[in-house]
């Protein structure tokens, strides 16, 4: 029982159902932080008593004692301020808005490469009116070969090289050279 207050009437504290709302909230944290890769996991700002309960969540495989260490773990959080809480809920967020600009960055490239199929030279035209680094006859040879390439039935290795080219152009991100090895130096010295 919450109780009321003697004086004015009110509720002293929080209703059973928004202690529930809440535990719920904190149990969804728990299974986002459970899902996160190490990596993406340095990020989020976890208090050092929660890794373990974590990593031991990550590990357990049988659905049903999974469910009971991920309510466990949801318990621990519970006991943390709730300003804790709101700091891994940002970070989390931060993280799907980092990744949904990404991918629609990539969804770009992709109208790109498309657009330069179909268009050819008026597209490439427009391209370069809007990055004027660009190397057209890198660009040029690659839609050629890619055309050439679907005409031809062959696998896709202009296509995305051309995606690739274009990713490098218009996100700032270097192009990946090609893996046959002819950019690697080799050291004849001990020879």
């Amino acid at each position: 029982m919450r109780g009321r207050d003697e004086e004015s009437g009110e509720f002293l504290g929080p209703s059973r159902s928004q202690r529930r709302r809440d535990a719920l909230d904190v149990l969804e944290l728990a299974k986002a932080l459970v899902e996160l890769t190490p990596a993406q996991m340095s990020r989020v700002p976890v208090p050092e008593s929660t890794i373990p309960h974590i990593e031991d969540t990550r590990r357990i495989t049988s659905n049903i004692a999974r469910k009971r260490q991920l309510a466990f773990l949801a318990k621990q959080m519970r006991k943390l301020d709730e300003a804790e809480l709101q700091a891994m809920r940002d970070a989390l967020d931060e993280k799907s808005d980092a990744s949904r600009a990404e991918a629609a960055a990539l969804h770009r490239v992709e109208a790109w490469r498309t657009k330069l199929l179909e268009d050819g030279d008026a597209a490439l035209a427009e391209l370069l009116d809007l990055h004027p680094d660009a190397d057209r006859q890198r660009l040029r040879q690659l839609v050629r070969n890619a055309l050439d390439e679907r005409k031809r039935n062959k696998p896709p290795r202009a296509f995305r090289e051309l995606f690739r080219e274009l990713r490098a152009v218009m996100l700032g991100t270097p192009a990946d050279e090609d893996s046959d090895g002819s950019d690697i130096e080799f050291d004849d010295s001990d020879e």
